[in-house]
């Protein structure tokens, strides 16, 4: 039976990057709780959604840990409640230790609280997946490619296809990732150091964004790896599982003009523009169609809200560069400050073909390979 002492703050570590799996809504009620898991090597704790599960190894031999195991097996605990009990255990260490009928005795200097558990067996067994020819990355470009692209994402269950990041590995070696929420769509290409196989699959925005709170380190390395049906982030202590949304993700290619389609070709300063959708956004959020109009003719830009019941923005753009044809178009503000912000470089350069085509922002460089398109609204 389960028998160990350990560092209070090592566990909750451990414990607050599985509870980000776990959740009191679900149907099987084993998977509202924490699986914990004992044995010579460490302890492994285990939470799951039934979307994502994540298993967090913290070995014996973690000095951080403190931790003496002198009994192992495993037991299901209520994940909140537990975690409160920890939290606010008086000493720096704890003992926990199964006593009978999945009943454990947990003790800090005075304090002992015994609470009731739930049969491991009861907990659903993690889908396996195979380990074989993983993709290496680092969590920090890992995390940078989602956060370029997931926030494109639609968050309307009726195309659940469109609910997730479509992630490709293409020429063995190029890395795409892509999200669109049908009227904007955000695209980014990295050239990856190691050779993969090849896989096409598209991960829930919600698992993106467990993603990028259960990897922390960001000069970490992981390992990848896929199956029809979910994907595995892995590296020495912790899995993080995730179920793939089914379906074909539509053709995004044929919705990226060619440079020829171009009219009009402008480059600005990113924060500078940034700055200027900002104050269109507080006049545009109480107009009928919430949008900013741009209005670009005799080599000047505007951008103009009118709002009856609040007032009106009249800004003038400076521009970096300016060339080709006049145009007026209008958009939501909120799409073009999303896309200034995942930006990375001080100019950013933005291309339109009509007034009533999706125009294109690139960051101003030829070493990125990020593109993201906006669809304009019409208005009378």
């Amino acid at each position: 039976m389960i028998n160990f002492s350990i560092n209070r703050t090592a566990f909750l570590n451990s414990l607050k990057i599985v509870k980000l799996a776990i959740s009191s809504k679900v149907v099987i009620p084993a998977l509202s709780k924490v699986k914990i898991s004992v044995d010579n090597e460490g302890l492994t704790l285990t939470g799951s959604n039934g979307q994502i599960s994540i298993e967090h190894f913290l070995p014996v031999a973690d000095e951080n840990a403190g931790m003496v195991v002198n009994g192992s097996g495993a037991i299901l605990l209520e994940a909140a409640f537990f975690d409160s009990i920890v939290s606010n255990l008086p000493e720096v260490t704890f003992d926990f230790k199964e006593i009978e009928q999945n009943q454990v005795l947990i003790t800090s200097g005075k304090s002992e609280i015994t609470l009731k558990g739930l049969d491991s067996e009861n907990y659903p067994r993690i889908q396996e997946i195979s380990t074989e020819n993983p993709l290496k990355i680092n969590v920090g470009l890992l995390k940078s490619i989602f956060s370029e692209t997931s926030f494109a994402a639609s968050t309307q269950e009726s195309r659940p296809i469109l609910t997730g990041v479509h992630l490709l590995l293409l020429e063995n070696q190029k890395l795409k990732a892509v999200a669109t929420d049908s009227h904007r769509l955000s695209q980014r290409v990295v050239t990856l150091e190691k050779l993969s196989e090849n896989f096409d699959v598209v991960i829930p925005n919600k698992s993106v964004n467990g993603f990028k709170s259960v990897f922390s380190d960001d000069t970490d390395e992981i390992e990848v790896f896929l199956s029809d049906s979910q994907v595995l982030f892995r590296n020495d202590t912790t899995s993080f599982y995730t179920r793939l949304v089914e379906g074909n993700y539509p053709e995004t290619n044929r919705l990226i003009p060619n440079d020829s389609d171009y009219t009009l070709d402008l480059t600005f300063d990113t924060a500078s523009l940034r700055h200027t959708m900002d104050r269109a956004r507080l006049l545009s959020s109480a107009t009928q169609n919430g949008t900013v109009k741009l209005t670009i003719e005799n080599d000047k830009i505007i951008a103009s809200v009118n709002s009856p019941e609040v007032g009106s923005v009249h800004e003038e753009i400076d521009a970096i560069k300016y060339e080709g044809d006049d145009l007026v178009i209008s958009f939501n503000p909120q799409f073009m400050i999303d896309a200034l912000k995942v930006i990375q470089e001080p100019e950013v350069r933005i291309r339109f073909i009509s007034g009533v085509r999706p125009f294109t922002l690139v960051p101003n460089s030829e070493s990125v390979d990020f593109i993201q398109l906006i669809t304009p609204v019409r208005t009378n």
